[in-house]
């Protein structure tokens, strides 16, 4: 994220037509035509100087603004509810009650989330509450800082008790080591309705939904979703909407991690009023799927041409990637889709001169993002590459549909079938790219030919830059 984007924190994704009124309106007070938004569901002031704090400004104003990423905003699945398949206990009213349960402003990113939809990522948080198949208890994934791995609370938590667990967290986290320590830290400081887990959470492989155009929600309503391919949302359209909003008596307005809009509960009888607003102002609201499953970092001119360029790629030789999400990289966050794209950093050796920028492309294991185990497909290619290579790993993923996944089969990993070759695993040091092959060992280090990388010790470090064996990332080579 760019230092000049100001952020309005926008708990759980879901505000009123008036509350976004009045961002609008102090938006246009500060000059902009548009508003981005944000992978949190924030909304993001584009070309706002850092020394414009806009709660001062704009004290008036019922919200959190932050410049400084001192606080976090609370994602949730909300947007989902009644439109995509859920858990049959979780309503958009469980989520709007356990919001109100967090009565102070978080520094760490909290997801709260429904695991059977696939619109809000469930693990992107340092926070993750995942709804149960137990009504009214919910699973607790942790990615806090300091920690080298996620962990899960080893019990259910109470859907009232999530926001003073988290604020808890919040106060205790830093001196405890791992998760046993917080569990019993979290029950000496808090008189909690815990319940035994009978097994980890299942993850689901629903596919990933259409979410733009007007939609059937029910006999008498439909939903809508509004989609800018270059998150530039034109504020006067916005101000309109909700007008039209609040004259079809709509209370709540939601904001995607795809840099969305959905409105639900449209009545059927308004429906054509939709459709004028929306063709007045010339809104398109059937994109491809191709422009629609990718997720960009804010304000990157570069990241949203390379798009372009790739979605073009794809539309001229009639690719299908429906069930597959694609991203390039951002500096924040943690990735969530299915295929992930990262530029290199120029080569400090030579950086008076001009190179052309070069991408790895990363894979999640069995093309299911929330399982957060990317693997490498490939390394150092040019940006003319990109395609081809996308193109060829989107039909690897629909030769693998209804396969056995490698979660169900732990004593077989999951991999592209490549015919006549042989599947060599590597692994690489994601700070200066080193790689470690167990058929040629770690000599420096006296490490003999033929030893595997899980068989080294814990405290194994890159031979080159000293990072640690932890943070190396599984690659396959093909010999």
């Amino acid at each position: 994220m760019k230092q000049n984007l100001q952020r309005v924190l926008i708990r759980g994704g879901v505000l009123s037509p008036s509350e976004l009124m009045q961002i609008l309106e102090m938006a246009e007070k500060l000059g902009l035509e548009s508003i981005h938004l944000g992978s949190r569901q924030d909304i993001l002031f584009p070309g706002i100087e850092p020394e414009i704090h806009l709660k001062s400004n704009f004290p008036n104003i019922n919200l959190e603004y932050v410049s400084d990423r001192k606080y976090q905003n609370i994602v949730s699945s909300y947007v989902s509810a009644d439109i995509l398949p859920s858990n049959s206990w979780v309503k958009a009213s469980t989520y709007l009650n356990i919001l109100e349960l967090f009565q102070y402003d978080p520094k760490l990113e909290i997801n709260v989330t429904d695991p059977f939809q696939q619109l809000v990522p469930l693990f992107s948080g340092q926070i993750n509450f995942i709804a149960s198949e137990q009504e009214d208890y919910w699973y607790l994934y942790l990615r806090l800082p300091g920690w080298k791995n996620q962990e899960v609370y080893p019990v259910l938590l109470y859907t009232w008790d999530l926001g003073k667990i988290a604020h808890c967290i919040e106060e205790i986290y830093e001196d405890v080591e791992d998760v046993s320590e917080l569990f019993e830290e979290i029950n000496g400081e808090i008189d909690s309705n815990n319940r035994k887990m009978d097994g980890l959470l299942h993850l689901p492989t629903s596919i990933f939904p259409y979410y733009e155009g007007m939609n059937k929600m029910s006999l008498d309503h439909y939903w809508l979703g509004l989609y800018w391919r270059n998150n530039c949302y034109d504020i006067r359209f916005l101000k309109e909407m909700c007008k039209l909003c609040l004259e079809n008596k709509i209370g709540k307005i939601c904001l995607t991690p795809w840099k969305s809009i959905i409105i639900k509960r449209i009545p059927a009888r308004h429906k054509l009023a939709w459709e004028k607003l929306l063709g007045t102002f010339g809104i398109n609201v059937r994109h491809s799927s191709l422009e629609l499953n990718w997720h960009l970092p804010v304000a990157d001119e570069e990241a949203l041409e390379l798009k372009r360029y790739i979605v073009r790629n794809f539309d001229q030789n009639d690719i299908s990637t429906y069930g597959l999400t694609f991203s390039i990289k951002s500096q924040y966050g943690v990735n969530f889709s299915s295929i992930v794209i990262e530029k290199n950093p120029d080569p400090s050796l030579v950086k008076d001169f001009q190179l052309r920028p070069s991408y790895n492309i990363l894979y999640c294991e069995d093309f299911n993002p929330n399982k957060q185990n990317y693997l490498t497909y490939a390394q150092d290619v040019d940006r003319v590459e990109l395609p081809g290579l996308l193109m060829e790993l989107s039909q690897l993923y629909f030769a693998q549909l209804g396969k056995e996944s490698s979660s169900e089969s732990p004593e077989k990993e999951s991999e592209p079938f490549v015919e006549d070759s042989v599947r060599i695993d590597t692994y690489q040091c994601p700070d200066c790219f080193t790689i470690y092959d167990s058929r040629y060992g770690d000599l420096a280090q006296e490490i003999e030919p033929g030893i595997p990388f899980e068989q080294l010790q814990s405290d194994y470090k890159c031979p080159l830059c000293e990072t640690d064996k932890s943070k190396f990332i599984k690659t396959i080579l093909m010999g």
